[in-house]
């Protein structure tokens, strides 16, 4: 994507466009309908951590089981002359509520579709599954507070074959900060500090990511717009992402998700554009 050496790096950063981690992301949708968002009764209307890329800081109520997942997702990527295009089937979030203010969740993709075509017009095509990403989240914030903050720790397991993943363990921790603001408006703001390989393997380095998300509910429909940069400091060069995320998220019932969403690449080391379709559901 933006040399051989950082292949792995751009692979996984497409990733992370669409896994609702780190995740699509960035409810009733989003919990805007709620003073506060928690989500931390059964009769709460569903909070999720999709569309966008941002997290919330709500969690599952103790004991249900939510899942949250793309129908499909398309990533293009350009530069240079080389195009990546990629498939995505159902990457999946599993969540369980195990106290009013933490869940456990996993992250899973089991079909990703890879082409590579270089300037010279060689074509090079890859499939299997994804990795696998294990978070916990916990609420640090009462249930009544306009300001919510919560603690996102998550590990990523090499799931995926050469070519998909890197095959490498890396982890890291996220802080979504939700601001209720008057007039069915939420400011999110999502921190996060990535521990990475390096693109030779060799060792490991740091990342860091930041967002800035802005809802606005209408009835059952909430709009997202959302600004999103990752800085990863790999030794051989840092490489540097932005992308411009929109998407609508339909609150059908009270436990029933569906949304729809792009984001758009800023910078040439960005996937040039990620459309998919999702749902979130409760039990």
């Amino acid at each position: 994507m933006i040399g051989a050496c950082r292949s792995g790096h751009a692979i996984l950063a497409m990733l992370a466009l669409v896994a609702p981690e780190t995740a699509r992301s960035q409810t009733v949708a989003h919990g805007v309908t709620q003073t506060v968002p928690t989500a931390s009764s059964a009769d709460a209307p569903i909070c999720t951590d999709r569309p966008t890329k941002s997290n919330f800081a709500c969690t599952v109520p103790r004991g249900l089981i939510q899942i949250e997942a793309d129908g499909l997702a398309w990533l293009s990527t350009t530069s240079g002359g080389n195009r990546t295009d990629q498939l995505v089937a159902a990457n999946t979030t599993v969540k369980f509520g195990l106290t009013s203010h933490s869940d456990i969740q996993l992250n899973w993709t089991p079909l990703v579709q890879v082409r590579n075509r270089d300037a010279a017009g060689r074509v090079d095509r890859r499939a299997g599954i994804g990795d696998a990403t294990l978070r916990y989240k916990h609420r640090l914030t009462g249930a009544t507070e306009r300001v919510q903050v919560a603690l996102l720790p998550f590990i990523k397991l090499p799931t995926a074959p050469a070519g998909i993943g890197n095959g490498k363990v890396e982890a890291g921790v996220a802080v979504p900060i939700n601001i209720n603001v008057p007039g069915g408006w939420t400011v999110t703001l999502g921190p996060q500090l990535d521990f990475l390989a390096d693109a030779d393997g060799r060792g490991r380095h740091a990342g860091v990511t930041g967002l800035i998300n802005i809802a606005r509910q209408i009835g059952a429909v909430t709009l997202y717009n959302e600004l999103w940069t990752s800085q990863n400091f790999d030794p051989t060069g840092t490489i540097r992402q932005a992308s411009y995320d929109m998407s609508l998220a339909w609150l059908v019932h009270p436990t029933l998700q569906l949304d729809i969403g792009a984001n758009i690449g800023l910078n040439a080391a960005t996937p040039g554009l990620v459309a998919y379709l999702g749902v979130a559901a409760r039990f």
